[in-house]
């Protein structure tokens, strides 16, 4: 970590600053990540949702997967499981992750990778450590973030982006002091690679001590800041934030993120996560992997899974294997 980084960040290109006419958003909430178990048996840390922060319109769940050390044998992931009515997006920072579905998507996703999987009309999938780091051990770290799809949208079809570190758009802060990585959506006139079917902004900030950044955000989203490592400030009333928080912004049409002077972190910068997008304002129904607009729907999703019309298990992968093989 971080995921990937450049020599000379002051050949990117820059942000705008935002004009002095804007308004910055206020600092509406601060929430620390609680942590539970998920999957075969591994720890993720989780802003939301939570007792403090029950929904985050138009996003379900950001999860933190680690940082983690494993040792040889250690590590587990999420075996075959289905999904239906949202979008989840994974992004890598250490470690490798594969993933496989029913669909014909898959593939390895390394440092600073991402993987977006639309569910859909449902889908079967599986996220599983690489082979070769739980032989050997190693570290691992990533996010998983869960997008709800409109009602309208819901049983659309099933589709696998693959978006690999260098397809990732990278710019500067105005003044050169920080360096973002757009997943997904348009921040201050520049594209992320993602496609998205709810509208959403998505990317990886890397803030140099001292640094800072002011960037231009669409006024019609919602606004948030997860600090992934690191400490700071976050709005122009300067409220402090460290690892593991998650702040919710109120209206405006710019955001500001402050670095300390000190960082003690392992890249030696504050990382922050910002992620917003258009609200769908439309009721939500969750029974696990299913997310719906109503109980009937789930009902009907739960039978759909249980009758094999969200596919099955391709061939390859019911056979139980030794690692190695």
């Amino acid at each position: 970590m971080p995921a990937i980084t450049v020599d000379n960040i002051l050949v990117l290109p820059r942000l705008p600053r935002p004009d002095v006419t804007t308004a910055n958003r206020p600092v509406q909430s601060v929430v620390t990540a609680h942590s539970q178990m998920e999957g075969a048996g591994f720890e993720v840390r989780r802003p939301f949702p939570s007792m403090n922060l029950r929904s985050a319109d138009p996003f379900l769940l950001l999860d933190e997967m680690g940082p983690v050390t494993y040792e040889p044998y250690e590590a587990k992931g999420a075996p075959w499981h289905p999904h239906r009515g949202f979008e989840t997006v994974t992004y890598m920072l250490d470690g490798t992750m594969v993933h496989h579905d029913s669909n014909g998507g898959g593939g390895v996703m390394n440092e600073g990778d991402t993987q977006w999987m639309t569910a859909g009309s449902g889908i079967l999938h599986d996220e599983l450590p690489a082979e070769e780091l739980v032989i050997a051990g190693g570290r691992f770290h990533g996010f998983q973030l869960w997008v709800n799809l409109p009602k309208t949208l819901k049983m659309t079809a099933p589709r696998y982006q693959d978006l690999k570190a260098g397809d990732l758009t990278l710019v500067s802060s105005h003044d050169g002091g920080a360096l973002l990585r757009i997943i997904a959506g348009n921040i201050g006139g520049f594209e992320g690679p993602g496609s998205t079917h709810t509208p959403i902004a998505y990317a990886h900030a890397s803030l140099s001590p001292g640094g800072q950044l002011e960037t231009p955000w669409p006024q019609q989203f919602t606004a948030m800041v997860y600090v992934v490592s690191g400490s700071g400030t976050v709005g122009v009333e300067r409220r402090p934030v460290t690892a593991g928080q998650l702040v919710v912004l109120g209206r405006g049409d710019s955001l500001t993120v402050a670095a300390d002077p000190q960082q003690e972190t392992r890249t030696g910068d504050m990382e922050v996560l910002l992620l917003g997008g258009q609200p769908i304002r439309e009721p939500v129904v969750q029974h696990g992997p299913f997310v719906m607009n109503s109980r009937q729907e789930i009902i009907e999703a739960i039978e759909d899974f249980q009758a094999g019309r969200m596919g099955h298990v391709p061939a390859e992968h019911l056979r139980g294997r030794r690692l190695g093989e």
